[in-house]
């Protein structure tokens, strides 16, 4: 049993000051790996590669070893900083002015990797348990998300390594620590549409056929489409054009070509077959009996998913509630995390801290709200192996 003790802001800011933008970790895998081997954990690294994408670094780490097996999930990638002139900070500075620590990863999300692995520590060091705690530490989650979680889940199965529960610190909350936490997501699925005419004059639209008028026309049909109204768990499914484009430089050319980018967040009362059949049978109705020619692909990189609600979800709740005073509510709000990866193997939820500055100028979380954090993870623990 370790006798070390681990500071969350201390090690917070540490981690912040590793540029690691993804998917290069900028050595923050090696200082999280030296605090955790410190305190008796055993550390793998895993690195992965495919065709066409960078290879990417993970960290494995257990304590322990059997069942029960909780495994808290993050990443240690961050976005881009963007514009650094308009950070009032370095956002690789970790400093912290007026009770909050700002930084980029600050919210999103190694404070909350920080939180558990003190949270972790400080349950070793107290108790004597039976089974494994864990850590499954990513630096591609941010990025593709072909290299990270994904594999290494994949390569522990191989190993016959069975986690039984898991929690995601990504940032839940949207106001105040402790109001949200995440038992599923809605799936996602993006769809590129191209449609070709005929370039020609813009005086002489006898001889073209300009394909922006039958995208549009597509594009309208599918965004008004009311796929569903939600459910007792779900928000409604929605669909929002990202991207249009046409290659066309001048004005005075009807273009050949156009395109547009559209994504599906959709809930459990939709399947990617079945919204692929129906963007499908829209494009070609809407072009037949035309010359117009199209291209559709499709790409859904996330399953909706719903974890019931369980023995295990309510120790979330309880050890959330005590700690903040709130009444926390359950959601499926929100973006793709990588719980979506988790849910294939084991129950999953997300707890984390308050996200609305995360991806934008001047990251930062409350200093409070890290150490709160910290607390609610010692208490899930305590409770999961009580």
């Amino acid at each position: 049993m370790s006798e070390s003790l681990i500071d969350p802001i201390e090690l917070t800011q540490s981690l912040i000051t590793h540029p690691s933008v993804t998917p290069n970790d900028g050595g923050v895998l090696k200082t999280l790996q030296d605090q955790l081997e410190r305190i008796g954990f055993q550390c793998t690294r895993m690195l992965f590669e495919e065709p066409d994408t960078k290879p990417v670094d993970n960290l494995f780490a257990t304590y322990g070893s059997g069942s029960p097996h909780l495994c808290f999930g993050g990443h240690t990638d961050v976005v881009p900083v963007g514009n650094l002139s308009s950070w009032t900070n370095d956002p690789f500075d970790a400093v912290i002015k007026d009770g909050n620590l700002y930084g980029r990863g600050a919210a999103d999300m190694k404070s909350a990797i920080a939180a558990f692995t003190t949270a972790a520590s400080n349950f070793v060091n107290e108790v004597d348990f039976k089974g494994t705690i864990s850590l499954l530490i990513t630096n591609d989650e941010e990025g593709p998300a072909i290299n990270g979680t994904k594999k290494v889940l994949e390569e522990l199965a191989k190993k016959n390594v069975k986690i039984d529960s898991c929690i995601v610190g990504e940032p839940t909350c949207p106001s105040q620590l402790g109001d949200m936490i995440k038992i599923g997501r809605r799936g996602s699925l993006t769809t590129n549409i191209s449609i070709t005419g005929i370039q020609g004059h813009v005086a002489y639209p006898q001889w073209t056929l300009n394909p922006i008028d039958a995208l549009t026309k597509v594009l309208k049909k599918i965004v008004d489409l009311e796929l569903d109204s939600g459910t007792d768990d779900f928000p409604p499914s929605n669909i929002e054009i990202v991207k249009i484009n046409a290659d066309n430089t001048a004005d005075n050319v009807v273009p050949q070509s156009a395109t547009a980018q559209i994504n599906i967040r959709y809930n459990v009362l939709q399947s990617e077959e079945g919204l692929i059949k129906l963007i499908n049978n829209i494009i070609k109705e809407e072009l037949s009996d035309t010359d117009y020619k199209s291209k559709i692909e499709f790409k859904n990189s996330a399953q909706p998913f719903l974890t019931k609600k369980s023995d295990f979800t309510s120790k979330i709740k309880e050890a959330v509630d005590s700690v903040t005073g709130l009444n926390s509510e359950f959601s499926t709000t929100g973006g793709t995390s990588d719980a979506r990866f988790f849910k294939d193997y084991c129950e999953v939820a997300e707890f984390g801290l308050v996200g609305s500055s995360a991806h934008q100028v001047d990251e930062h979380v409350r200093v409070e709200d890290i150490e709160k954090l910290t607390k609610v993870y010692e208490e899930i623990i305590k409770k999961y192996f009580s």
